[in-house]
């Protein structure tokens, strides 16, 4: 077996793309997206139409009602390729506001559900700050399943598994880069590889940490920059791969072993933490790596949501 179907036997292999086109060769259960990946996708001339068309639908409508019509329409084609879920984002400028948070997310489950999609099949993605933690809590009571993305802290991941959010997305790739600048000429690549690789370490301490504790949120590995992070992470509940990634992965034919295990967690000696909302900032404000890494991410996101602002004001005439 290639190295793609090797790593299916234990994690679920999940497709990180807007680009639902290239998803039925990799034949992953599940794909997300987010605000760059929808924007890069609408930006070329194969998707073009569908921005076009779901404008005009909607012409009369704000631009923030439009962009869900957009994201849920990418999410419709995504899910006539995959089985499982997609997971559709929330404005990441909504990250800091709870109330809005909630508003948003049922305006996008029910889009889904009025295009006939089961919510089962949706995951919401929510920002891991407080706020959007705290939003999901709420959403995952009346039955809304959540998707935490930017979380790069084990503060973050704890708060999510003590809220019962569905899944989270820890982000090893940005993790690594910002381990990697902030040493400088110091930085070992070989030494700093695997399981030594700080995103792959950040992502199996909470692996183990809901393994052992039977917390039941799913771990699904984000934000990858090579093969080998992933490699270090099979046995992971679940991973999203970008197509070029899973590309890689399917061309090669090298052994792939088991990297993680649920039992050899839960016989871990893992303390349980809790959090309430002033430790957790504590915590998140200590961690100078999460801290800089969600703001950074949040910003990023933001600005790829309003040029895609930008572009449906314009279509709108």
């Amino acid at each position: 077996m290639n190295q793609l179907d090797q790593l299916k036997q234990f994690t679920t292999v999940v497709a990180d793309t807007g680009n639902f086109r290239q998803l039925a060769q990799f034949t992953p259960r599940d794909a997300t997206t987010n605000p760059s990946l929808i924007l890069k996708a609408v930006q070329q001339p194969e998707y073009a139409p569908l921005l076009a068309d779901t404008v005009a639908a909607h012409r009369a409508r704000p631009v923030e009602a439009i962009v869900d019509e957009v994201l849920v329409r990418f999410g419709l084609e995504i899910l006539k390729v995959v089985p499982g879920r997609v997971s559709t984002e929330v404005d990441a400028r909504l990250s800091f506001d709870r109330a809005a948070t909630l508003v948003r997310a049922r305006r996008l489950i029910a889009l889904y559900e009025a295009a006939g999609i089961a919510r089962e099949r949706v995951l919401i993605k929510i920002a891991s700050t407080w706020e959007g933690i705290q939003a999901a809590a709420e959403l995952e009571r009346d039955g809304i399943r959540c998707n935490l993305t930017l979380l790069f802290a084990f503060c973050q991941a704890v708060a999510c598994g003590a809220a019962g959010v569905q899944l989270i997305s820890p982000f090893v790739g940005r993790i690594y880069d910002w381990h990697k600048k902030a040493a400088g000429a110091a930085w070992d690549e070989a030494a700093r590889a695997g399981a030594n690789d700080p995103g792959v370490q950040s992502v199996s301490r909470i692996y183990a940490y809901y393994k052992k504790h039977g917390i039941a949120t799913e771990v699904m590995g984000a934000s990858f920059r090579n093969v080998g992070q992933i490699t270090a992470l099979a046995g992971c509940d679940l991973l999203t791969i970008s197509p070029e990634l899973l590309a890689t992965l399917q061309a090669s034919d090298a052994p792939l072993t088991r990297a993680l295990d649920p039992q050899v967690a839960r016989d871990a000696d893992i303390p349980a933490v809790h959090l309430d909302e002033a430790a957790f900032r504590w915590a998140l404000n200590e961690d100078a790596m999460a801290t800089e890494k969600l703001a950074e991410g949040i910003r990023a996101f933001a600005v790829d949501a309003a040029k895609l602002d930008r572009m449906i004001e314009g279509l709108k005439g």
